[in-house]
């Protein structure tokens, strides 16, 4: 449980609902990495959250140059279906691997 002391009685708190936001930062890694896993793992975070929609069409009105947005990719700020990786291009094509959402530590949630 945890207890917010105000300074005065006019103070405002808002508290998040995102479940990509737990006030620090933790997760900010996941969604915008290079990586294809912690761009999978960051959509999956995304699938179940109830701000999806608005999260996605804020970061397209702002123009967000990249990363994880309402669960969709965004690269030069559009929407994309996958991102290419660095280096030569694949001469195989290789299956695509569904990730999990990997559990939050109950101690890293706000």
């Amino acid at each position: 449980m945890t207890t917010i002391t105000l300074e005065h009685e006019d103070d405002i708190i808002m508290l998040s609902a995102q479940r990509c936001s737990d006030g620090n930062g933790t997760l900010s890694y996941l969604f915008f990495s290079e990586e294809f896993v912690d761009i999978q793992r960051a959509k999956a975070i995304c699938s179940t959250c109830t701000s999806k929609v608005d999260c996605l069409s804020g970061a397209l009105e702002r123009s967000e140059p990249w990363g994880v947005w309402g669960g969709e990719l965004l690269e030069e700020g559009r929407v994309c279906a996958t991102k290419r990786p660095r280096g030569r291009p694949v001469s195989k094509s290789v299956r695509v691997t569904a990730v999990q959402e990997v559990p939050i530590p109950a101690h890293l949630v706000a």
